[in-house]
């Protein structure tokens, strides 16, 4: 079949000798210039002249069948392509107008959008952003196949997240863009169930062979908004993006929005350009320390920890509240700001839990 899919059609092949009793015969469907479908014809001995023209009778009205479901298809993706620009454009009515039948169930119902990359796309911009700048079940992943996707991870997804829609009967939107892929699926539906035992089953493989954070080209990168529905798609697009972006960076799969909204901030920290920005706001304060004329960045840390209350922080540290008070005001001099101003507190608080977090 791989070799056959490799030829123009018309072509065929002949697998065993001819007076074999397996013998089988492919011949591929299609016009294009790599068929995705094949006839295979199994006889008992080389095909007659009347089973010969049963056979080309079958592959011409199978070609023609063929060449239909993907005119069919591409229909059905321009048109899906339309609704979404119309939902991301905040036209949830003529969204609705244009998916008709086709997708009008879809939009009737809370959905989550999806939002994918390959690693090796997401990779690359992830690198360009640094230079510039799925509900889970009870199913094991360990019963999941990972499918092989040939080099084309999104298709891979595209196929399984469609598989799981038809099998249930439910509607899904998917819409190839450039190096992403855009899919509105039914929430808590097959099709949302299906890309998140993907991304578990890929989580597992690699556990199991205990690689690295994404890299392969046959992988993906996911991320996963919150239910939403057509007024709201726009925000559920910028939930995936965020969901997506973190997935990036922490070298996971798939990312869900709630995950994120139901964590903590802190490890969102771990990013070159919040430590960039963390050392660059703290480095006066410790060459001070190091010149050993004062211990500014605990007290600074005991001040913060206490919101404020002088008599807590100097019993934390052990000095005197005078002692704490020169230290603060050492450290408004030091840095030209004042701790009086609520985002300045902000800013040096998520600058010293940065540098914690790194052990600095």
């Amino acid at each position: 079949m791989e070799r056959l899919r490799e030829r123009p059609a018309p072509a065929s092949a002949v697998v065993g000798a001819p007076d074999n009793e397996d013998r089988v015969e492919l011949h591929s469907l299609g016009t294009g210039r790599r068929p995705r479908a094949a006839l295979a014809v199994g006889t008992a001995a080389a095909l007659g002249t009347a089973e010969r023209y049963a056979v080309h009778s079958a592959i011409a009205l199978l070609t023609l069948t063929t060449e239909r479901s993907r005119s069919l298809h591409a229909a059905e993706q321009r048109i899906g392509a339309a609704v979404l620009r119309m939902l991301l454009a905040g036209e949830s009515d003529h969204a609705r107008a244009v998916a008709g039948d086709l997708y009008g169930a879809l939009l009737d119902a809370p959905f989550r959008l999806i939002l994918a990359e390959s690693a090796s796309a997401s990779a690359a911009r992830a690198h360009a952003d640094r230079h510039a700048r799925v509900a889970p079940t009870k199913r094991s992943p360990a019963a999941v196949a990972v499918p092989e996707t040939n080099g084309d991870p999104l298709g891979g997804l595209a196929e399984i997240v469609e598989s799981a829609a038809a099998r249930s009967g439910e509607s899904v939107l998917l819409v190839p863009d450039g190096e992403r892929l855009v899919v509105l699926a039914v929430d808590g539906g097959a099709a949302v169930a299906a890309c998140g035992e993907y991304a578990a089953a890929l989580e597992a493989a690699r556990a199991a062979t205990r690689e690295q954070p994404v890299t392969d080209e046959d992988e993906l990168v996911v991320g996963l908004s919150a239910p939403a529905g057509p007024i709201a798609a726009g925000a559920a697009y910028k939930q995936a993006e965020q969901a997506l972006s973190v997935a990036r960076r922490r070298g996971r799969f798939l990312v869900e929005h709630e995950e994120l909204a139901a964590g903590s901030v802190l490890p969102l920290l771990a990013d070159d350009a919040v430590r960039a920005f963390a050392d660059g706001l703290l480095r006066a304060l410790r060459e001070h320390d190091a010149t050993g004329r004062g211990d500014l960045v605990a007290s600074l840390r005991a001040w913060l920890s206490r919101h404020g209350q002088w008599d807590a922080a100097a019993a934390d540290l052990g000095v005197h509240r005078h002692t704490l008070r020169y230290r603060m005001r050492r450290v408004e001099e030091i840095l030209g700001r004042s701790l009086d101003d609520p985002d300045v507190r902000m800013e040096l608080w998520l600058a010293l839990k940065t540098t914690a977090a790194a052990g600095e």
